[in-house]
């Protein structure tokens, strides 16, 4: 068996998830009267690599042991995808159930507009329906409707260009910023956006805590990475911002939710993590605790910020009625090729590419479902599933009714996750995307791309010579993922047909606006 699929001594036996029966998605399967709705806790990940995770990858470097346990105590998928291989279309189509691909390809930029279209359904607005109360906590990324007096006035050489910027006196502070989390379903919001852009301060719910008032100095910060660059953009920023802190208060806030809940009144916690995206800034109490340098250490760190959620959760009873999913919104950073050399820690794993590409590793990430009582305690699924599938499961889950056009590329896992019958491959196939030009597409076994390359992040040749690659010539690319996972054998000149049917199928996703054909869940 491919190690890809080999389970390290710090997991549990592994259970195969049997596949067979209808493909039908029933509504009856798993369906939930109200008086047993589960809290749901999302905890998302920043550029974390499906090898990061200890327990499925058997050379790792980095002691993962909160998510090992979490996937000891449920369901570990090794075939799951996030929308993108970055962060803001991930995000936008997991709390959406939509490709990001039908709104834009690229990530919202410092002070951008919101990912979303006005008529966009989101995951938290569905929960509201059913009663849930809803949070989000920590990086959005999503984009605001910023108020602003003039042009960036702002001007500074980033790398070898010279960028124009917006300063604080360039914009309007006085009112609360509309368009973000709580204009999308969540009732609470505490977070700084995106750790490395703009503006660099707190943000409760619509207001800023403090109003950030000075200039982010890019060059002269004050501080030191443990690894990579600081990846910051210049922007406005509060006097003193010291970014070392923005993980533990997040943490604390994250706690602090949970401990403020009640068993009588269901929550939805999307916990989004800054890390262990750049800057790779671990505290030091978590220097040294890794085998994998900073990044591991930093990965060592979110590990541990996982637990403390998982501890609050316990100690305040609600663990046993709480669904916990975990998962990352993308690949690993470039960061990984140089990792790996010196450490021999693979962050992408056995998997071809990094962050940006459409080769596996750039969407092909750690995913983790915990629901005590209802999906089985050190499972592992192999099911092709992807993030956009999260609404459509969880408006199952909650007898939610989903409005006509809501999450038009989502798949209900409800069969999945409790074991149920149902035919496998369950999804009819699924899109990989990162920029406009590059796509795949994902059916059963077979992965095609329509174009001769999945690179984006240039792969340095001493990797390549590390991993024994060689480059591709010709206008695709097929690839068999059951026996070649890692992307080494092109068979796309040996399947015309297998080609053309694909190519059909990617293009009728692309123009009919939805991929998946499903009955809307409807309340009993």
């Amino acid at each position: 068996m491919n190690k890809i699929f080999k389970r390290s001594a710090a997991c549990f036996f592994m259970v195969l998830i049997t596949s067979c029966g209808g493909n039908q998605q029933s509504k009856k399967e798993g369906a939930m009267q109200k008086e047993d709705l589960p809290n749901i806790v999302i905890i998302y990940a920043d550029d974390m690599g499906y090898g990061d995770l200890n327990c499925q990858n058997p050379d790792s470097k980095i002691p993962t042991p909160n998510l090992d346990q979490l996937a000891s105590e449920g369901m570990r998928f090794t075939d799951a995808h996030s929308s993108s291989g970055i962060c803001s279309p991930s995000r936008f189509a997991l709390l959406t159930g939509t490709y990001h691909w039908r709104n834009q390809h690229g990530i919202v930029n410092s002070f951008g507009k919101p990912f979303f279209k006005e008529s966009d359904v989101t995951l938290p607005q569905v929960l509201q329906k059913s009663g849930y109360t809803t949070a989000c906590i920590g990086k959005w990324h999503l984009g605001w409707d910023w108020k602003f007096k003039n042009e960036p006035s702002g001007k500074t050489v980033q790398g070898e260009r010279e960028v124009n910027y917006y300063l604080p006196e360039d914009l309007d502070w006085s009112a609360p910023i509309s368009g973000g989390p709580l204009d999308r379903g969540f009732d609470y919001y505490f977070g700084d956006g995106t750790i490395n852009f703009p503006p660099y301060a707190w943000i409760e719910n619509d207001k800023f805590i403090e109003l950030p008032t000075k200039d982010q100095d890019i060059v002269k910060r004050g501080f030191e990475t443990k690894e990579g660059n600081w990846e910051f953009r210049p922007g406005p920023m509060v006097e003193g911002w010291d970014p070392y802190k923005v993980l533990p208060t997040l943490t604390q806030k994250a706690v602090e939710y949970v401990n403020r809940q009640e068993k009588d009144k269901s929550f939805f916690l999307y916990f989004a993590l800054p890390s262990p995206h750049a800057p790779i800034i671990p505290n030091d109490e978590f220097i040294g605790t890794s085998e994998a340098g900073g990044y591991g250490d930093f990965m060592v760190q979110t590990d541990w910020v996982a637990g403390q959620v998982l501890k609050a959760l316990k100690e305040k009873g609600l663990d046993k009625n709480t669904i916990v999913i975990f998962s990352a919104d993308n690949g690993p950073e470039k960061y990984a090729f140089e990792r790996a050399e010196k450490y021999g820690h693979f962050s992408m794993g056995d998997f071809r590419g990094l962050k940006r590409d459409v080769w596996e590793g750039g969407h092909h990430v750690p995913f983790i479902v915990k629901w005590p009582g209802k999906v089985s305690a050190g499972s592992v699924s192999r099911e092709v599933i992807s993030q956009v599938d999260i609404m459509a499961t969880l408006a199952a889950v909650t007898n939610t009714p989903l409005a006509e056009g809501a999450a038009p590329d989502s798949y209900n896992l409800l069969p999945v996750f409790k074991g149920g019958k149902y035919t496998s491959p369950l999804r009819e196939a699924t899109v990989h995307n990162t920029f406009e030009k590059e796509w795949g597409l994902r059916q059963g076994k077979w992965l095609y791309i329509n174009a001769p390359s999945g690179e984006h992040t240039k792969m340095p040749d001493s990797f390549k010579k590390l991993r024994n690659y060689t480059d591709f010539e010709g206008e695709g690319l097929l690839f068999d993922l059951e026996k070649d996972p890692e992307q080494r054998i092109n068979l796309f000149a040996q399947h015309p047909e297998k080609i053309d049917t694909m190519d059909q199928l990617l293009q009728k996703y692309r123009e009919q606006g939805y991929s998946v054909e499903r009955t809307p869940v409807t309340a009993k």
